[in-house]
């Protein structure tokens, strides 16, 4: 049902059986990537290694952090994105996989998804410098836009030498992982628990999920898809994580208001200018959940129209949530409607 048109990670070795004798549930959490993480797992007692388990998971994320944040100074998308023109930089597995995925998605939306968008993501305030909640923050003028959005589109893109796993910097790239990268560190806390044995799971950083097995009372992983909170009586929708990962992309997790129009983080580098789509949230279901926040924000910024067909030429489960007159109407796709029955 999950069909891309290009390789994803999908676990091959979880026991889709009962989970083993004696199984009880262990809850883990802690805080990264400025917002919390969790992880509760189905098995024997682990009582004796929580202490350890915890600490890889922790590990896994600083990891992430440390290589893929766009606030830390020293992370080493935050030196590529300093490199002089024509610097190439090597790449450790993590950042290689989630930057080919990011440039991939890229090309399969026609632009509506840029990783190299981070200098428009600063314009308009939602980078980590000129914030849109600090005080004396203003909205960028229409010539402002037009200058960052001209030298983005002018700019080459950075170019990914998969043979030798590195980068180049073209000169004045600026990355931006933030809407793949906490996806993928889902899938790194999945592929930890898995490492170690554990193939019954919940895992969560920021509300972004991926579950596997069942839980020590034989049920799949029932989670609540994220609601709208000015949505009102809409109904709630329930998905089964069983190997399965979920992500939300919606306009009223970080936004302003200007001239009585709400403008979202969620950015289209076509025009350089916040998504004008009238998405209210759009929600993927995916086998990795890399795949599931990048392809949430790539059906956001395309619309519930040109999203729609995105989503239904790669069979992809999504829930569009679009505001129109006042009340938000649901929009699916065929493989979401078919996975809900």
């Amino acid at each position: 049902m999950f069909l891309l048109d290009r390789a994803v990670l999908i676990p091959q070795d979880i026991d889709p059986a009962n989970p083993p004798p004696g199984s009880r549930l262990h809850a883990l959490a802690g805080a990264s990537m400025g917002t919390t993480w969790s992880a509760r797992v189905a098995g024997p007692d682990i009582d004796g290694r929580q202490v350890t388990l915890r600490a890889a998971l922790q590990a896994e994320l600083d990891a992430i952090v440390a290589q893929m944040s766009h606030w830390e100074d020293d992370s080493l998308l935050s030196r590529y994105n300093r490199a002089p023109a024509g610097t190439w930089i090597d790449l450790p597995p993590q950042f290689f996989e989630v930057v080919d995925y990011a440039l991939w998605a890229c090309d399969a939306s026609g632009g509506a998804y840029d990783p190299a968008a981070g200098a428009l993501v600063e314009l308009w305030g939602f980078g980590p410098r000129r914030r849109y909640d600090h005080a004396g923050f203003y909205a960028p003028d229409a010539a402002a836009i037009a200058r960052v959005q001209a030298a983005h589109l002018e700019a080459a893109r950075p170019t990914l030498d998969r043979a030798s796993r590195r980068l180049l910097q073209p000169g004045g790239a600026v990355l931006d992982l933030s809407s793949v990268a906490k996806g993928y560190a889902v899938d790194r806390l999945a592929l930890c628990l898995e490492g170690r044995g554990l193939r019954h799971y919940l895992v969560e950083v920021g509300g972004e999920l991926r579950g596997a097995g069942l839980k020590p009372d034989g049920q799949p992983w029932w989670v609540e898809v994220e609601a709208v909170p000015d949505g009102g009586a809409t109904p709630q929708a329930v998905v089964a994580l069983h190997g399965l990962s979920v992500a939300t992309s919606g306009d009223y997790r970080q936004y302003f208001e200007l001239e009585q129009r709400r403008v979202s983080h969620t950015l289209d580098p076509r025009t350089g200018r916040p998504a004008a789509s009238g998405v209210a949230a759009v929600t993927v279901l995916a086998p990795t959940c890399m795949a599931a926040d990048a392809l949430s924000t790539v059906l956001n910024v395309l619309g519930p129209v040109d999203g729609l067909a995105f989503a239904e030429r790669r069979a992809l489960a999504a829930r569009f949530l679009v505001r129109r007159a006042g009340r938000l109407e649901e929009v699916v796709s065929p493989a979401w409607e078919a996975l809900l029955q």
